[in-house]
């Protein structure tokens, strides 16, 4: 009740099927504390601050090429779309980046990501179960966007579609308070 009044998401209450750390995830809290544990058994001097952040969680996230057709696709960390759906098509390309008709939505293949990211994915199919740390998906958005405040759908797919495609993105951005060590 008390979230509600506040309008703060439960976040810890789900994970995604990647099974990728979040931040301020129960995951994350339990990788603080138990090296917490081994800094206490080597009598190392630490501290647990608070730090607030905009966090971000996706809870849905579909492709569709045509009328019908899935098209495997993985949605950067942050990426956000206002009304939740977008339909149009790829207007032009830059350096290896693909920019849609509209909400500012970028469009990237598996290959390039593999290639800016030192990473060997074969498949997105694989990347959706298996994605890199949080950290690295943002650091790979601030090489795109050249911001470390953008929002615009980044998507990463095994090859660039040209049909009139249909992004539904289900994903919220929000202030969070998490906990961080700091050794003293």
């Amino acid at each position: 009740m008390q979230r509600e009044q506040q309008d703060r998401l439960m976040d810890e209450m789900f994970s995604p099927v990647s099974n990728q750390t979040l931040p301020a995830s129960i995951e994350e809290r339990l990788e603080m504390y138990k090296y917490r544990n081994e800094l206490e058994d080597k009598g190392i001097k630490y501290k647990i601050i608070k730090q607030k952040f905009l966090n971000y969680r996706q809870f849905n996230l579909k492709l569709i090429s045509g009328k019908s057709e899935i098209i495997p696709a993985h949605a950067l960390a942050y990426s956000t779309l206002p009304r939740k759906k977008a339909q149009g098509r790829i207007e032009f390309e830059s350096e290896n980046i693909h920019y849609f008709n509209r909400e500012e939505i970028k469009f990237v293949s598996l290959e390039f990501f593999n290639t800016i990211c030192e990473l060997e994915y074969k498949t997105v199919n694989e990347l959706i179960f298996n994605p890199p740390k949080f950290d690295n998906e943002v650091s790979f958005r601030n090489i795109l966007s050249s911001s470390n405040h953008d929002l615009s759908p980044v998507i990463i797919v095994d090859k660039i579609p040209q049909t009139k495609l249909t992004l539904v993105l289900d994903a919220k951005t929000y202030e969070d308070t998490k906990e961080r060590l700091i050794i003293i």
